[in-house]
């Protein structure tokens, strides 16, 4: 597998951790995207694309965040421990879209990242510099087949 293109977006200065976010494309034909970078107490590191975990409201089974008090469609109070956890685990809010499977995968998309990332970072000091857009990827197929 190589990683054959990585696309950053920087994110305004300011006091927000998140420094930007990333597509990257896998063997020219996969992409990867929504990585976010991110300035952490022990660097710069990357977060692969999330969504939240959700269950069903008991009442009107629509979906709601695991944290949700209320159910979002008919107002029904959610049992606050409808997913209580032993003392030693942490209720898992998130659940990762794609991630690399071992630790040398990890590591070199993390690597190929964070050169990207130091690449935008001083092209974006440059006059005239123009952000990243990642509306679609340029070899982006418009249908599935039938």
């Amino acid at each position: 597998m190589q990683v054959t293109d990585v696309r950053v977006k920087l994110t305004p200065p300011g006091k927000d951790r998140l420094c930007g976010f990333c597509t990257i494309t896998l063997d020219g034909s996969f992409v990867v995207r929504d990585i976010k970078i991110i300035d952490g107490p022990n660097g710069i590191f990357i977060a692969m694309p999330s969504r939240k975990l959700m269950d069903h409201c008991p009442s009107c089974r629509t979906k709601n965040h695991l944290r949700a008090r209320y159910c979002n469609q008919c107002g029904q109070q959610l049992n606050e421990n409808r997913h209580a956890q032993g003392e030693d685990t942490r209720l898992k809010l998130h659940s990762d879209v794609a991630h690399p499977i071992n630790a040398e995968c990890r590591s070199y998309v993390h690597k190929a990242i964070l050169t990207a990332y130091q690449q935008e970072v001083e092209r974006s000091k440059q006059p005239g510099y123009v952000p990243a857009r990642f509306e679609e990827h340029p070899d982006a197929v418009e249908s599935m087949p039938s």
